[in-house]
């Protein structure tokens, strides 16, 4: 793998915002960390071609704001801010890939990665700070974790999975965005949340059932084998 000048730029500007936000905004939670994240990903990030791949990954950075916001209930606010840039990304990563025809297996493996790294950054802290419950945490956990599972194994067994984006998917992470952004909104303003959170608690569960099964659906398709070695 090589890198492109194209990785290397959007790798250093990514690394430049995410150090400003570290200096600048003073978050709550130790700076080390920050930053070795904020630099793991932009050496990873390197090597991902394609420009629309590298929107993608600006939600991979995220994950350590949000994280960190989800950690302080006084942060709640900031929190909705990033989901909504995140939101923003998911929508002008699939413009650009569809302008440009650069749709790719890489691409359609990044997405779910990057989000599900990102959202179950915030279900794991907003859980720890009794924002939401613990259960809806695991959902959300779950709506990535155990697709990324099933591809691990069909890998295994040599075969390869279909990587691209589903409908459903995309809804899910949508309403996922939505609703917790919207909790995160309604307890920064002071204002009774319980009607989201039950909403989040009722649509969330549903969507990524629906998820699992359409995801269960689009396997059942012949897959071709991986080419040894």
């Amino acid at each position: 793998m090589r890198t492109a000048w194209t990785s290397f730029i959007f790798s250093l500007v990514y690394l430049g915002l995410g150090l400003a936000w570290v200096l600048g905004a003073n978050p709550p939670g130790a700076a080390d960390v920050y930053f070795a994240w904020f630099l793991a990903v932009a050496v990873a990030g390197m090597f991902v071609p394609g420009i629309a791949n590298q929107v993608t990954l600006a939600r991979a950075y995220m994950a350590a704001p949000a994280l960190a916001y989800s950690l302080a209930p006084g942060h709640l606010g900031q929190l909705a801010v990033v989901l909504a840039v995140a939101g923003l990304t998911d929508l002008v990563d699939g413009t650009i890939a569809r302008r440009f025809g650069s749709y790719s297996t890489l691409g359609g493996g990044l997405d779910p990665v990057v989000d599900g790294v990102l959202l179950g950054a915030v279900a794991v802290g907003l859980a720890a700070s009794g924002v939401i419950p613990l259960w809806l945490a695991v959902v959300i956990v779950l709506r990535y974790l155990l697709p990324a599972i099933g591809g691990l194994v069909l890998i295994s067994l040599h075969r390869r999975p279909e990587l691209r984006h589903t409908v459903s998917g995309q809804i899910s992470t949508a309403l996922i965005i939505v609703l917790i952004g919207g909790i995160c909104l309604f307890r920064f303003f002071n204002q009774d949340a319980s009607n989201v959170v039950i909403g989040a608690e009722i649509v969330l569960p549903i969507a990524t059932v629906a998820t699992f099964v359409h995801l269960g659906w689009v396997a059942r398709k012949p897959v071709p084998a991986l080419e040894p070695g």
